[in-house]
């Protein structure tokens, strides 16, 4: 009964089952979330595992047929087998690392098409991160509470979990299929009823819940309408390579600017349930109820940033903050900023697919970024064009900023979402390589752009930084 009535609700919508059946079960977070707050609050540990870890592995069976299921709860087994097994050790980190990461890679390799589909991977790669981040919080469980940071210390776990706690964690509704990351110290928190604004009782956060549910359904909708009208297949035929330069560029702009919709809609949307369940609890910030814990998307800054920069650290947050706290600051040892990077974009280079046009678009994310570092620098550096970024002209300017902003921001995103080598090239053929052109046009000439506007005092390596 339930595959009729799904085909018939894709058709209606225009949308792949599988993506039908992906929103359902985020939607779905919402109910399990208000029975958790009605009958299971004050229930002991174990019914609360069970609860999280029953109703994830539903979802994984709605989503995923037959032995797909599977690859998950064999990974959850043998991240606890070596928690147990191999203690609090380097070893269990870099085995727990290679494990989950090599078990991802070879989902990949062995499912992997030209295009975007929704299967058993999709999950899995959360899983991973939440795994591999759950060997490090053991291991720095063990530490001196003097050789961690603040981070650190709020994530360590001072003892093993059982197989069951790892399990609810691994399968908590909230946050299994697309995210967002959070630790097995919050998780506990939550079972515990810790994560309230009332303890001891279920938390006031319904209407932040709404809220969230709100805007990610504003999302939603916007992408659902206009998605249509700017497919990923257009790209690939003769009528756009037929089209003046300008529209190519205008609708990369404006393609760009709704595909994120898609992502952003099920992260807000996720967002909410977690709130609903108080895992977005955090805390109290000058005398107000802070709900932004599993916050993946800053919507705000995302709609309204003119720099790249902007749009990065307001996007996918939650792991934009894993990739950072375990692998770019454990990475300090190098001595290099720019050389762990480097290496965390290569890391989420592989974690996010094998196929070559994520290698180009992180590849071209550094490259931006480390463009745009050097511009505001030069803009602060530069009475000339400190004055003019703040005179009477900056609502043009700005305009001009986001124009190119987005312009760029759709440029690496090509790859992104066409994956291969023979899509993406044909894109940016027909574009002429503009970004490529744009950013290292740029890079070199901003140090002779410097030279001239910024007075010799100003010019030191820190000031550039």
């Amino acid at each position: 009964m339930a595959a009729p009535l799904l085909e018939n609700l894709s058709e209606s919508l225009a949308a792949p089952e599988p993506a039908v059946r992906l929103l359902l079960s985020i939607l779905i977070g919402y109910p399990c979330a208000l029975v958790y707050r009605r009958f299971l609050f004050y229930q002991p540990a174990t019914v609360i595992h069970l609860f999280h870890t029953f109703s994830g592995l539903a979802l994984a069976a709605f989503n995923f047929a037959g032995p797909q299921i599977y690859h998950s709860a064999l990974c959850v087994l043998v991240q606890f087998l070596m928690l147990r097994l191999m203690g609090r050790t380097v070893t269990t980190v870099l085995s727990s690392f290679t494990f989950q990461m090599v078990y991802l890679l070879a989902g990949y390799y062995y499912t992997a098409t030209e295009e975007y589909d929704i299967k058993w991977t999709m999950p899995q790669c959360v899983l991973t991160l939440k795994l591999v981040g759950l060997s490090y919080d053991y291991y720095d469980g063990g530490k001196e509470p003097s050789q961690l940071t603040s981070e650190q210390k709020l994530s360590a776990l001072p003892s093993v979990p059982s197989l069951l706690e790892v399990c609810g964690f691994s399968y908590f509704y909230g946050g299994f299929l697309v995210g967002p990351q959070f630790t097995l110290r919050s998780y506990q928190k939550l079972v515990a009823g810790e994560l309230s604004d009332c303890p001891g009782k279920p938390p006031n956060s319904v209407l932040p819940a709404t809220k969230r549910f709100a805007l990610g359904f504003l999302c939603l909708v916007i992408y659902a309408i206009f998605s249509p009208y700017y497919p990923d297949s257009y790209f690939l035929t003769d009528e756009y390579d037929a089209q003046p330069f300008w529209y190519r560029c205008v609708f990369l702009l404006l393609w760009a600017k709704i595909i994120l919709y898609k992502y952003v809609s099920c992260w807000v949307i996720a967002e909410g349930v977690c709130i609903l369940s108080g895992l977005g609890y955090n805390g109290v910030v000058d005398g107000e109820h802070k709900w932004d814990a599993c916050a993946n998307m800053k919507v705000w800054v995302f709609e309204t940033t003119p720099l790249f920069g902007g749009t990065i650290s307001s996007f996918n947050i939650n792991t934009n903050a894993w990739a950072a706290r375990h692998v770019f600051k454990r990475l300090k040892f190098l001595g290099n900023k720019s050389l762990s990077h480097v290496a965390t974009l290569l890391f989420l280079t592989f974690w996010h697919g094998l196929h070559s046009g994520y290698l180009l678009c992180f590849s071209m994310e550094f490259f931006i970024i480390t463009v745009e570092r050097q511009a505001l620098a030069l803009v602060r550096d530069s009475p000339l064009l400190s004055k003019l970024a703040n005179s009477a002209l900056y609502p043009l300017i700005y305009v001009v900023q986001q124009f190119l902003h987005w312009l760029f921001m759709g440029y690496p995103l090509v790859p992104f979402c066409l994956f291969t080598y023979d899509k993406w090239l044909k894109v940016y053929s027909s574009i002429y390589f503009c970004g490529h052109v744009f950013f290292l046009l740029a890079f070199l000439i901003l140090p002779y752009i410097r030279k001239a506007l910024v007075p010799k005092k100003e010019r030191s390596p820190t000031k550039q930084d």
